[in-house]
């Protein structure tokens, strides 16, 4: 089954093909008609095997519907759209060749330009277009492959309020990229679809950030970037002197975030017994072979809207 696209996603997918030229989209597993409400009539058309799907899409869309197979060449436009189904026997996919259909039987079934959403698990690694992945209000949904023609490189787009943030590969020397380096001012954990789509680097140098460690995805600094949040630094203590660190500085409610160790955030809470009267954060995390507890400050939220439409 389908993961429903969110509305913002599909947007934003018909806005970067409408800005290459592209005048009309075959949506070949259209479902009930999600992808096809991002479109202008006239631009979409959508086809799938459910016809109960179909009479649900052309309820929900003014576009033309009908049934047909994805893997069979039904319409002549330049840009195939599709959506394999994610999960087999209740499991997620991370293996495009087992996508229901599999990627390399629909790159073979269409010779045209392809978009084909996926989960953002997904193993993308040998995809050699551009691999977008978004994220509405900070929660990953989607990664979409399209193929050479259409782009190249990786792409994060993060998506709140409707306006789109744009971070992209291409914009970015590779030997100019920021390395690991000191604890500054703040640290922060940037967006999800920055993670999922291996720009980590690239969102630090856009922001003047760097990372903890190279193989940890935490970045720090002296600002906290526009439109996110992040922690104010207080000091690093080793993990088993955690408990007395909170104590000593009268931490009660706690945020734990965790990234590189082997840590339950909720078990830890537990573990720690806090009575203090200080809202605080701590950071579980690995820098170098060792495992480090950052504390912070309570989360800070930047004030500032630099996010581009």
């Amino acid at each position: 089954m389908q993961q429903a696209t969110p509305l913002e996603v599909a947007k934003h997918r018909a806005a970067f093909l409408t800005s290459l030229g592209v005048e009309l989209v075959h949506d070949v597993t259209c479902s009930i008609g999600t992808e096809g409400a991002a479109w202008a009539p006239g631009k979409y058309v959508g086809s799938d095997l459910d016809r109960s799907r179909i009479k649900m899409a052309q309820h929900n869309t003014p576009h033309p519907f009908f049934c047909a197979d994805a893997l069979t060449q039904s319409s002549t436009a330049p840009v195939i759209i599709a959506d394999p189904a994610r999960r087999s026997g209740g499991k997620r996919i991370t293996d495009p060749a087992k996508l229901l259909p599999p990627l390399p039987d629909l790159l073979a079934a269409h010779e045209c330009e392809l978009a084909v959403k996926c989960a953002p698990g997904l193993d993308f690694s040998d995809w050699q277009g551009l691999v977008s992945v978004a994220s509405v209000d900070g929660n990953v949904k989607e990664a979409c492959l399209y193929t050479p023609g259409l782009g190249v490189g990786r792409s994060a787009v993060m998506i709140k309020g409707g306006k789109a943030d744009v971070l992209s590969s291409t914009d970015f020397d590779e030997a100019d990229l920021p390395e690991a380096g000191d604890i500054g001012t703040y640290i922060m954990d940037p967006d999800g679809a920055v993670v999922r789509a291996g720009l980590v680097r690239h969102y630090a140098k856009r922001e003047g950030l760097h990372q903890l460690d190279p193989r940890i995805a935490y970045l720090t600094g002296q600002r906290i970037p526009a439109g996110t949040s992040g922690f104010e630094f207080i000091e690093a203590v080793p993990v088993k002197k955690l408990k007395a660190a909170l104590q000593s500085h009268d931490a009660g409610s706690l945020e734990i975030l965790v990234r590189g160790l082997d840590v339950d955030p909720d078990q830890l809470r537990k573990k720690l017994k806090l009575k203090g009267s200080r809202s605080m954060a701590v950071i579980m995390t690995r820098i170098g072979t060792k495992g480090i507890a950052l504390l912070c400050g309570p989360r800070v939220v930047s004030s500032e809207d630099n996010y581009a439409t």
